[in-house]
C-alpha cells in the first residue's frame, strides 16, 4: 500500500505550494485515475511516489518504505515504475531486448532470470519477435510499449503513467488500457494521470485535484457524472455524460448516472417506455371524457 499523509511541497520559497496537505491511500491491485487541470499538482504528487521528490512536510510511505530515508530510494524506484509521455526519454538500449534487459541487469540478477523477465515483458506488451529491432525503427506507439516493457521487467508493484497515452492514436490508447487492465488482474496497482475522461472511467477510483489539493474522489460513476464541476475546472466530461445532460425532453429527467453507450441506451429506452405509457394513459382519459 502507498500511504500519503498531510503531504505538502513547494518548489521555491515564496511560491504557492504545489501540494497542500494531501492525504491518500492506494491499495494493492487498485486502478487509480488522477485527473485535474494543468498546474493542479498531479505531476508533483506522482513524483513523490517514487522518491523523485521528497516531502516538504508530511510523509510518503511505499510498502512500509519511508521516502525520506535515502537508503530506501533504490527499492522504492524498483517497486514504483513511471511511464512518461515521451518514450524516447526512457529508452537507453541499442536493441529492443537490450533496452528491456537494462533494468533487471542492473539488479545483478542471473542471466536466465533477466532473459525470463525480458521475454515475459515483451509478450505482455505485444513486442515478442522485436528483440533484435533497433528502437529508432519503431513507431511512436511501439516505443511506448517498449518503455512499458522496460518497467515491467523490473517487476514493479505499482506503475504510474504521466499522460503516457496522450500522444497515441485511439488504437494505441486502447492497447495500453487493455494492458493496464491485464496488469491490474495480476495484482499490480496502476496510477494513471490523464485528461481523457474516457480513460478515467476504466479506473476503480477517480481522484480529482485542483489548486494543489484533492477536491473530490470516488468511483468513476460518482465523479465523472459531475459534468458542470469538470467543465468548471477546464476538463471535458465523457461524451455520454454530455449527451445525457442535454436530454431533458418535455421536462422529464432521464437517469444520468451512466458512463457507457449501453447504459445510455437502456436509460433512454426506459424513458421512452415511460413516456409512451404516460401518453397512452392521457389518450385513454381524454377519450373517456368525450364519451
Amino acid at each position: 500500500m502507498i500511504i500519503i499523509e498531510n503531504l505538502s511541497y513547494t518548489y521555491q520559497p515564496g511560491l504557492p505550494p504545489a501540494l497542500n496537505n494531501v492525504s491518500l491511500q492506494i491499495g494493492e491491485g487498485e486502478y487509480i485515475a488522477l485527473i485535474g487541470p494543468n498546474g493542479c499538482g498531479k505531476t508533483t504528487l506522482i513524483r513523490h511516489l517514487n522518491a523523485l521528490l521528497l516531502p516538504g512536510s508530511g510523509k510518503v510511505v511505499i510498502d512500509s518504505l519511508n521516502s525520506r530515508e535515502v537508503k530506501n530510494h533504490l527499492e522504492i524506484r524498483r517497486r514504483v515504475g513511471m511511464l512518461f509521455q515521451n518514450p524516447d526519454n526512457q529508452i537507453v538500449g541499442m536493441s529492443v531486448e537490450e533496452d528491456v534487459a537494462f533494468g533487471p541487469g542492473n539488479l545483478k540478477l542471473p542471466s536466465t532470470e533477466v532473459r525470463r523477465r525480458v521475454n515475459r515483458a515483451l509478450a505482455t506488451v505485444g513486442l515478442s519477435g522485436f528483440e533484435k529491432r533497433m528502437p529508432y525503427t519503431l513507431s511512436g506507439g511501439e516505443k511506448q510499449m517498449l518503455a512499458l516493457a522496460g518497467l515491467l521487467a523490473m517487476d514493479p508493484a505499482y506503475i504510474i503513467l504521466d499522460e503516457a497515452t496522450s500522444s497515441l492514436d485511439s488504437g494505441g490508447k486502447e492497447k495500453v488500457l487493455a494492458i493496464l487492465l491485464e496488469l491490474k488482474s495480476r495484482g499490480m496497482s496502476i496510477i494513471h494521470v490523464t485528461h481523457n475522461m474516457e480513460e478515467a472511467r476504466r479506473a476503480d477510483r477517480v481522484i480529482l485535484m485542483d489548486r494543489a489539493q484533492v477536491v473530490d474522489e470516488g468511483a468513476p460513476r460518482d465523479i465523472l457524472i459531475k459534468g458542470e464541476q469538470l467543465k468548471a475546472l477546464g476538463l471535458a466530461p465523457p461524451l455520454i455524460v454530455e449527451l445525457m445532460e442535454r436530454l431533458r425532453p418535455d421536462g422529464h429527467e432521464i437517469d444520468k448516472r451512466v458512463l457507457t453507450v449501453d447504459e445510455a441506451a437502456a436509460a433512454i429506452n426506459r424513458w421512452l417506455q415511460g413516456s409512451s405509457e404516460e401518453f397512452n394513459d392521457h389518450r385513454t382519459r381524454k377519450a373517456g371524457g368525450y364519451a
